[in-house]
């Protein structure tokens, strides 16, 4: 049971976080404790982009004032939406790995061919077959083509 309450904001802790206001964000930072703040971290892991991780990031970004260092709390959801971020671009960059190896497969040509007829080298195309480096949109765009003809 959460002992949060919020004031003059028309919202409950019971609510979706998706549908807190902001106030009702800094409310649950400022005053709330770890077990209210499951459902922001929560939401921050499933959407690190989203409207909730975007309100808390403005909360938690506010410049200091008169030279005050930022709380824990602050520094814990900066840090959460830091690291949720990277693990979203790391599955990204993995998910678009394998969309290059399937297009590879798919195609039915050597690694050397299907690299040449999409204009770009052999070991170009396996840094991008092996997710250390991401392709260009553009070039996602010929690999997948050229997988599909």
């Amino acid at each position: 049971m959460t002992s949060l309450r919020f004031r003059n904001v028309d919202a409950s802790p019971s609510d979706d976080v998706t549908t807190w206001p902001y106030e009702a964000i800094v409310t649950a930072i400022e005053r709330g404790l770890v077990p209210d703040w499951q459902p922001l971290f929560a939401e921050i892991r499933r959407s690190p982009w989203g409207p909730v991780a975007r309100r808390i990031e403005h909360h938690v970004h506010r410049p200091p004032t008169d030279g005050v260092e930022p709380d824990a709390a602050s520094t814990l959801f900066r840090l959460a939406i830091e690291a949720a971020r990277t693990d979203a671009e790391e599955q990204e960059r993995a998910e678009v790995a394998e969309r290059v190896r399937a297009a590879i497969t798919r195609s039915g040509r050597t690694a050397a061919q299907f690299a040449a007829l999409v204009g770009t080298s052999a070991s170009r195309l396996s840094t991008y077959a092996t997710g250390r480096v991401t392709p260009s949109a553009a070039m996602l765009l010929r690999i997948e083509r050229l997988a599909g003809s």
